[in-house]
């Protein structure tokens, strides 16, 4: 599961970093916009922080040492 994961992460950087556009005679390049990109970074960030077994919040009962 974690090789497929690295796989699709390493496709879609490669995917952000190769022009969106290209045209050979005309010479026209298209890069992804910034948008695109600010978006794709963030995906990336929360699927690495969902798959590290750290919690953000976690939430539980604390019980005094003499209650039962």
């Amino acid at each position: 599961m974690a090789e497929e994961s690295t796989e699709t992460k390493d496709r879609l950087e490669l995917a952000a970093k190769t022009p969106k556009l290209a045209e050979v005679d005309g010479q026209k390049v298209q890069q992804h916009s910034l948008q695109e990109q600010i978006a794709l970074d963030r995906y990336l960030a929360s699927k690495e922080s969902a798959e590290s077994g750290h919690r953000g919040f976690r939430i539980s009962k604390m019980v005094a040492g003499g209650a039962v």
